[in-house]
């Protein structure tokens, strides 16, 4: 009896929680994984001639689910944004939260690559592998040219920033751009009042609203998604390069670790509110955020959770979710300058404190806009490596260990929107308007 009732609450966890049946599927993949994998010797294992194809098989439920994701992100975005700028009626809604939410991003991410600068240094976690060791894998590093990535540079971008064709932008899935060009939009409406932009407003929630029909669609292959992309993973990688790699990837994650403990502090100290409580709330999107690598495939389970579990005004989440998606990638930034740093110290360069103070300006300035799709983050550093004159083609010795990175900082990326979230909505609580915190309920964002 005791058993029975055991079971039937379990089933209700698993229909009721997405964080469950995430954390379910999660463990599974792990182990099958590890089954399938050839490194271990399992009478399971996939010969090492068709890992690709089996690899390719368990992979295609996460890639119809990122596929559904992608194809309504750039409408979601745009609208939210817009939603978020015209819901509270006020044209200098805009105004008030770019002026806190641009500081609190730039400081977030300044700690953040502190924090990584200090670890690596610390415990030099390049001192531990041979240059010879790695030479083979940096020297065929594989058919992207990192070498010639070109170096981010603020000053190269500026004009970019607001794009002059929005088709070319949606083409080119510019999600930095997008975020611009709604900002503009949002305002202009905003601007109009309410009254006259009431037609356009109405037809905007019309898409956000078949956009998150979609999205609950695509939610019910999370956790298939999950277990196919972890499974495959684990598969590929095995343990051995895990353990290479170990005292790179522990440096990476107990500095996400780190962040994620000020990012408890900012809540309880700015925002006012039970840490205890706040980490509960945002686990299901932490979840999916690990699971898929990916910001933007996360963000409508953020805005849930920004809108109904933490109770953040709409106007609010609308804005800092979308928003935060693309600008503010803490842990990327953060494993950036430990991976800078990582390498350099194979390859024995030095950084002087121009170097130093180099590597946090670019850090800092390739965190912002940058894609919120997964692996884009190797990309990015091979430039900033180009950028320092240390060699890129070393990030090829990264490859193997970089999608369980990728997956641990994209978590912490999704908690920091959830977190300055918190923090916007406490300090903008008493700006927006009485009436439209009276109909909060009416505004939640659906699954």
């Amino acid at each position: 009896m005791v058993q029975r009732l055991y079971m039937i609450r379990v089933r209700g966890l698993m229909r009721s929680q997405l964080w469950a049946q995430i954390l379910v599927a999660m463990l599974l993949a792990i182990g099958t994984g590890l089954l399938l994998s050839p490194d271990l010797g399992s009478p399971l294992a996939v010969p090492g001639d068709t890992v690709a194809v089996v690899g390719e098989w368990l992979r295609l439920p996460g890639q119809i689910f990122l596929n559904l994701i992608q194809m309504v992100v750039i409408g979601l975005v745009a609208t939210s944004i817009v939603l978020g700028i015209t819901s509270s009626g006020d044209a200098n809604m805009l105004a008030r939260v770019a002026g806190r939410i641009a500081p609190y991003f730039l400081m977030t991410t300044t700690i953040a690559v502190l924090i990584g600068y200090a670890i690596a240094t610390l415990v030099q976690p390049g001192s531990f592998i041979s240059l010879s060791d790695v030479a083979p894998a940096a020297a065929g590093s594989g058919d992207v040219d990192l070498a010639a990535t070109p170096a981010p540079t603020l000053a190269g971008s500026i004009a970019d920033i607001i794009p002059a064709s929005l088709a070319e932008a949606t083409l080119n899935a510019n999600m930095f751009q997008i975020v611009v060009a709604s900002l503009i939009g949002g305002t202009a409406l905003a601007s109009l009042g309410i009254g006259r932009a009431a037609p356009l407003i109405q037809i905007i929630q019309l898409v956000q609203d078949a956009s998150l029909t979609i999205v609950g669609w695509a939610m019910r292959l999370a956790p298939f998604a999950v277990f196919g992309l972890i499974s495959d993973f684990v598969m590929r990688i095995g343990i051995s390069a895990l353990l290479g790699m170990s005292v790179y990837i522990l440096c990476v994650v107990s500095g996400l670790l780190v962040l994620l403990g000020v990012y408890l502090l900012i809540v309880a100290v700015l925002g006012r509110r039970s840490p205890l409580a706040f980490a509960g709330t945002v686990a299901s999107a932490q979840l999916l955020a690990f699971s898929t690598s990916s910001s933007a495939a996360t963000m409508p389970l953020s805005l849930k959770t920004a809108e109904q579990g933490l109770k953040v005004h709409p106007a609010v989440a609308r804005f800092v979710i979308p928003l935060g998606a693309t600008v503010n990638m803490d842990g990327t930034a953060l494993y950036q300058v430990i991976a800078a740093l990582f390498i350099a110290q194979i390859y024995q360069v030095e950084l002087s404190t121009p170097g130093f103070i180099m590597l946090v300006v670019t850090v800092v300035g390739a965190s912002i806009g940058s894609p919120s799709t997964p692996g884009v983050g190797i990309i990015i550093l091979a430039g900033i490596l180009h950028s320092l004159g240390i060699p890129a083609s070393g990030v090829a010795i990264l490859l193997g260990v970089d999608r369980i990175l990728d997956m641990c900082r994209t978590a912490i990326n999704v908690t920091g929107d959830l977190v300055a979230c918190v923090v916007m909505d406490r300090w903008l609580a008493g700006a927006l308007d009485e009436d439209d915190l009276a109909a909060r309920p009416q505004n939640e964002v659906r699954s």
